[in-house]
């Protein structure tokens, strides 16, 4: 190789670390380190004013995964994903197509449905406790109606997750509605008129066309509906606090109490690093399965 294509291919070089060092700097002072802190302070003991902190190797883990919260709350949240995740995204979906159809009044109705992801959660939250307040919330009245007696809808065990499940749905299903209507936005009309052209149904356009075209936004949606799984609890302090007896406690808001109303780093460590490890391998597992069936243009 001569001297002058050595040269410029140092420079090229030179101009990719320039133009990855802002990132670079960026991850790993608020991605990198504190995730590698994290790990570590897992590895040690709780501390006092009596009794330093010392290294515990594995212990914080064993402890950890011995205690009957843990596994209540990692049922909680699986629970949670494994509902509010596929209804978020099939509301979604659905208001998508029908926002993107020829109907009176289309911009209201795109406003209408995304108009509680422009809310906070803390303020959703209190607006569903109109709701769900036993005997005067509308939730009552309206059963009252029909006979049907007051629900302590977030005061029993039975109904209290169910509850934060439903005030989730309804605040990510507009969310998500955005972005495959940009997504449908994007789609030729002329495949719909071929597809009309060649006698397909609405049904066969969807599931064969729509759908597969579909397959990247679902992918997006897919692993950000994972994320806000494990990442919203704000609705959590107003609602329930976790309760009654941790039927309603997700892993985050566990491991808030944990850092912030009891002090235990170690194990708030230890359960934040098990979240991260679980998030990394389903997110690498969606990536692999469903990124095969994508059909990028």
């Amino acid at each position: 190789m001569s001297t002058s294509a050595t040269i410029t291919q140092r420079r090229h070089a030179l101009y990719g670390w320039m133009l990855l060092f802002p990132s670079l700097v960026l991850l790993s002072l608020f991605a990198f380190i504190p995730t590698g802190a994290t790990v570590w302070a897992s590895l040690f003991t709780r501390g006092t004013s009596r009794r330093p902190s010392e290294f515990a190797g594995l212990d914080t883990y064993a402890h950890l995964t011995s205690d009957p919260v843990f596994w209540k709350v990692v049922t909680n949240n699986l629970l949670y994903a494994g509902v509010s995740i596929p209804l978020s995204i099939g509301i979604a979906l659905g208001m998508a197509l029908w926002a993107n159809a020829r109907i009176p009044a289309r911009g209201f109705v795109r406003t209408a449905y995304f108009t509680p992801t422009m809310l906070p959660m803390i303020a959703a939250a209190n607006l569903w406790l109109f709701f769900y307040t036993p005997g005067i919330g509308v939730i009552d009245q309206i059963t009252g109606l029909f006979g049907f007696g007051p629900v302590n809808w977030l005061g029993q065990p039975d109904t209290a997750l169910w509850a934060v499940i439903a005030v989730t749905v309804w605040k990510e299903a507009g969310f998500f509605m955005i972005f495959y209507l940009a997504a449908l936005q994007t789609i030729p009309p002329e495949l719909r008129e071929a597809a009309t052209i060649e006698g397909a149904s609405r049904w066969t356009y969807t599931r064969r066309v729509l759908l597969p075209l579909l397959m990247p936004t679902t992918l997006f949606v897919l692993i950000n509906a994972l994320i806000n799984s494990v990442k919203l609890i704000d609705h959590l302090f107003i609602l329930t606090k976790g309760g009654p007896n941790n039927a309603s406690k997700l892993i985050l808001y566990w491991i808030w109490e944990m850092a912030f109303a009891y002090f235990d780093r170690p194990h708030a460590a230890a359960m934040t690093v098990f979240v991260l490890a679980v998030l990394g391998i389903v997110a690498a597992v969606q990536f692999r399965l469903i990124d095969r069936r994508a059909h990028y243009r």
